[in-house]
């Protein structure tokens, strides 16, 4: 299910992984300037910026270079965190109005239309990149803030020592050779990976995720642990990896990647913030992130919001960003997903 909002802006964030440092900042009085040029020369004066986000860690990195290449005078700051993590602070700060993030970046459908029903989190995307019609903001943009950012989908990975045949479709990781061998992310703390183990039982088969749990996986706390975890051998298999295991394939990790024939997605969708301490460096950062110079260092091996950018989508494949559904949130309310873990963990932890 996608939210469909008016059109008017759009923008873009971004963090990294290994929390970086991120201080807030003593000038609170900082307001959007006037014209695009008056906002740049605003921004290259607050700066700094500073992103919450739960995109993988190397690709935040590498915004991270890619932005203060193009604009030495601002700094990026980022924070990496799960949406867990990363969503009470952002509340905290809109609250007491004490902001540290600029832009934030989630994968929690829940809390996206929670946000976009309060109107207060949030502020308009005035970034120029917006008009170029490749990035189909009509199919982007949620109420002229949020905008799709990047996107990942889920598919089946494993090691190339320990299965070198591959992995034709996810029934074949419950052949019993794979007891004890497979790898699954525990669903507690992140709503997104509810979506998928619901998605899994819808396009991996009927009663998947119970078969699933027969093969007694391993259980790991985020999608980079099972990356690390196949590329050690630990893992032989998982079921819902993520694109990050083709970064791990090109550095000569023995691990590969495939989608199934029905792939699930999850879209990352930035707004800036309400609280914003740097509103103008929000906003260049936004429309940096929009351009193939952006997309190619935040969705190198993902799925990027333009078209045709070097280093992403997944091979064969023409989809972008836009093409990923958000989940449906009221399958994603607090409640709805506290038992759906419940249930979960009963079945995979006893």
């Amino acid at each position: 299910m996608r939210f469909t909002g008016t059109v008017a802006a759009i923008a873009v964030l971004v963090t990294t992984a290994a929390v970086a440092s991120a201080c807030g900042s003593d000038d609170t009085g900082s307001e959007l300037a006037g014209s695009w040029g008056e906002i740049v020369a605003a921004a290259t004066d607050e700066g700094s910026v500073t992103i919450y986000s739960n995109h993988a860690p190397a690709n935040l990195e590498s915004l991270k270079t890619a932005f203060e290449s193009e604009y030495p005078g601002i700094s990026l700051n980022y924070v990496r965190g799960t949406d867990s993590d990363l969503i009470p602070r952002v509340e905290v700060e809109n609250q007491t109005g004490s902001g540290v993030a600029d832009v934030h970046m989630t994968t929690d459908a829940g809390w996206i239309q929670r946000s976009l029903d309060s109107g207060g989190y949030s502020v308009e995307v005035v970034a120029p990149a917006i008009d170029d019609p490749a990035y189909r903001a009509e199919d982007g943009v949620l109420d002229d803030t949020f905008f799709v950012t990047s996107a990942t989908s889920i598919g089946l990975a494993w090691n190339t020592e320990n299965v070198p045949a591959g992995l034709a479709s996810p029934e074949d990781l419950l052949d019993p050779r794979f007891d004890g061998k497979v790898g699954v992310v525990n669903p507690a703390g992140f709503p997104a990976v509810v979506h998928i183990y619901r998605r899994m039982d819808i396009d991996y088969g009927e009663g998947f995720v119970d078969r699933l749990a027969g093969v007694n996986p391993r259980i790991y706390g985020s999608a980079p642990a099972i990356t690390q975890a196949l590329a050690s051998g630990e893992i032989w298999a998982a079921p819902g990896a993520s694109m990050d295991v083709l970064a791990e394939r090109d550095k000569g990790a023995p691990v590969d990647f495939a989608l199934p024939a029905n792939p699930i997605g999850i879209p990352f969708y930035s707004h800036v913030l309400a609280a914003a301490p740097h509103p103008n460096a929000g906003q260049v950062l936004a429309d940096f992130m929009l351009t193939p110079a952006g997309q190619a260092a935040l969705s190198e091996n993902y799925i990027a919001a333009l078209p045709d950018v070097p280093g992403t989508g997944v091979e064969g494949s023409d989809v972008v960003a836009q093409d990923i559904d958000l989940a449906d949130p009221e399958t994603l309310e607090a409640a709805a997903v506290e038992e759906y873990v419940a249930a979960w963990e009963r079945r995979f932890l006893g």
